[in-house]
């Protein structure tokens, strides 16, 4: 079952007890070259042993709806929320006490841009290190904005990671539909058969316009066309005021392994409420390729 909530509705309180997770198993290859089977070896230990609770993937839109004010506040969301009290506390929810990070930003589907190369974050310093280095690189934009584009970059970085997570999760934040590289639903649901959950982060602090190809019920696109998998979820921010908690808030749900209280319908069995190809359409109409 997937989630959703909107940023202001969400009690945080008392979500950082218990809760359940799985690991994932990889397959043990046989027959092979010596330094193969070695390779394979240490990949069959990785997974037998996790050694973080969560490997993370943080994928941020820096298309050209962005604005420079919303991607300062993105930015600054995510280097605030991993240096608060209450994500140090989430961390020590875990077995292992600590979590495995890579921060990536995208644009075009040939445009991502690796910020943050896989860094456990275990406590204070280690948490400063990152966040400080979020905070330093400098801000760009990119044009055409390809969902699928970030999450078929995403996947290859789990099996890239020296660590092995009792989940392994994708989150997308993004301020309008895919409109470049291949279909979004077939790039989740990629994702969704490796055992992949994504959650997702939509943007709708401005009116929709025809300039920015935003659209309408775009928190609906995200629910019905690109997060999947147990527990998945949305934080919805529909308040410039509100960006950074709601950064905090997603960040927390996903430590903590915990999903917000409002349940969404699932999308098996019923026709998404928003075209999952909209962007393409809107794409399509505007410029004829």
């Amino acid at each position: 079952m997937r989630w959703y909530v909107s940023i202001g509705v969400l009690l945080v309180a008392g979500m950082l007890a218990g809760g359940d997770v799985a690991g994932v198993a990889a397959p043990n290859p046989t027959n092979r070259p010596s330094h193969q089977a070695n390779a394979a070896g240490q990949l069959a230990d990785k997974d037998a042993n996790p050694t973080v609770d969560l490997e993370l993937v943080l994928a941020v839109d820096v298309s050209y709806s962005m604005d420079m004010d919303e991607l300062a506040l993105q930015r600054e969301g995510y280097a605030q929320a991993i240096l608060s009290k209450e994500f140090l506390q989430a961390l020590k929810s875990g077995p292992n006490g600590r979590i495995a990070i890579t921060y990536f930003e995208w644009a075009a589907s040939t445009d991502q841009k690796i910020i943050i190369p896989w860094r456990v974050i275990d406590g204070p310093e280690t948490a400063d290190a990152v966040a400080n280095e979020i905070v330093k690189t400098p801000i760009r934009r990119a044009s055409r904005t390809s969902i699928s584009g970030a999450i078929n970059f995403a996947m290859p970085l789990f099996d890239e990671s020296p660590h092995r997570g009792l989940r392994r999760v994708i989150d997308i934040s993004g301020d309008g539909p895919n409109n470049n590289g291949a279909p979004v639903l077939i790039a989740r649901d990629a994702a969704l058969e490796k055992g992949i959950v994504i959650n997702g982060l939509p943007i709708m602090v401005k009116e929709p316009s025809y300039s920015t190809m935003d659209i309408d019920n775009l928190d609906f696109y995200y629910e019905d066309c690109v997060i999947g998998g147990p527990g998945s979820f949305v934080v919805t921010i529909k308040d410039r005021d509100k960006f950074k908690e709601a950064i905090r808030t997603k960040l927390l749900l996903e430590i903590a392994g915990r999903t917000p209280e409002r349940p969404v319908v699932p999308a098996a069995g019923r026709e998404p409420r928003v075209n999952c190809m909209v962007g393409e359409k809107i794409w399509q109409d505007r410029w004829g390729r």
